[in-house]
């Protein structure tokens, strides 16, 4: 659906709720990046679902937002959101993997060659989005409003030196996310993953607890990495998604007119997301010319890409398949054969 057909059926939904309020609803939404929506996807996904949800509904559903990580880590407050003591959470796959491991299949590394790739794969539009989204409510009873890319394509950041080559991951200690394939990403390169939560990783990277790390362009200019890492390279990768969760007790408790404002302001929400994620990649103050102002920054070139393809890709393969059984390999397949579709 077109972002100017998101709108008008946002827009639609406004008009099905005016009038008198309803009695007020308060849906509590988490993320653990800045409030700002000029610095991060979900800071810009949480303040336009606030506008939309709160004039939609006028007024009868309140949203607060709870950024930076207020109320706990990724896999804490989805946690909180299944058993209902917060309503909504826009978390990471690294904190998703520890409720729903099938989260891995994105990991497989250099699977999307391009971010349109990647946009028609990675949503709820996609015959494969639908088809996740919905074994996630099956297995955890948690309801996805939004599914997009976290970012951008996950870049090396380190403060040892600059990586030409897949010799040069040699050692490395490269900060992971918890996520079984990423370790392994890293270890098949070379590298000794070190997984961390979120919230420790600058201070692992200044005192040397972690050489490096891997993550989006916007998350590094944003959290400021380029303050103790040096060198920056721009290997793509991997692209991992972002979940937006409800809680569905809270999301069967709205009325008929108050689910289509929340739904039509999430694929608004999550449209806008994705648009300030490519602003900030490509932004002077905030994206990869921002970083490259105080680092040392070098891009892979297609041969050596193909070696760190070659060196991980079967390792993280062998991963999903070995240790997520017959429903991982499922849903590889699923995923792969989205891809190929979105290339046609």
């Amino acid at each position: 659906m077109k972002l100017t057909t998101k709108i008008a059926a946002a827009a639609a939904a406004l008009l099905l709720v005016a009038g008198p309020a309803l009695a007020q609803k308060t849906m509590r939404l988490a993320h653990l990046n800045p409030d700002s929506p000029f610095d991060s996807h979900s800071g810009a996904m949480a303040a336009v679902f606030k506008n939309l949800v709160e004039t939609g509904t006028n007024g009868s559903v309140k949203v607060q937002i709870f950024a930076n990580g207020q109320l706990g880590k990724d896999n804490e407050v989805i946690q909180q959101v299944r058993d209902g003591i917060v309503e909504s959470t826009i978390s990471s796959a690294g904190g998703v993997a520890q409720h729903y491991k099938l989260v891995g299949v994105f990991d497989l590394p250099f699977a999307f060659p391009n971010i349109a790739t990647v946009d028609r794969v990675m949503t709820l539009d996609s015959a494969f989005g639908k088809k996740m989204a919905a074994d996630i409510e099956a297995k955890t009873g948690l309801k996805t409003l939004g599914l997009l890319d976290s970012g951008g394509y996950f870049v090396i950041s380190n403060s040892k030196r600059p990586i030409k080559t897949v010799e040069d991951m040699a050692g490395l200690r490269i900060r992971t996310m918890t996520l079984p394939t990423h370790e392994t990403i890293i270890k098949s390169l070379g590298g000794q993953p070190t997984p961390l939560p979120w919230a420790e990783v600058y201070t692992a990277l200044q005192t040397g607890v972690a050489d490096g790390q891997m993550n989006p362009i916007p998350i590094i200019a944003f959290a400021k990495f380029d303050e103790v890492q040096k060198y920056l390279t721009v290997t793509n990768h991997v692209i991992t998604p972002y979940f937006w969760f409800v809680n569905k007790k809270f999301y069967d408790g709205l009325t008929p007119a108050e689910k289509l404002v929340v739904d039509n302001a999430a694929e608004v929400a999550t449209a806008a997301g994705r648009g300030i994620s490519r602003i900030i990649e490509a932004s002077t103050e905030k994206g990869l010319p921002k970083l490259g102002k105080k680092m040392s920054i070098n891009a892979l070139p297609p041969a050596e890409l193909k070696k760190f393809a070659a060196a991980s890709q079967p390792a993280v393969r062998k991963l999903i398949e070995d240790n997520l059984g017959a429903e991982g390999k499922d849903m590889l397949g699923a995923m792969l054969a989205e891809i190929e579709k979105a290339q046609k």
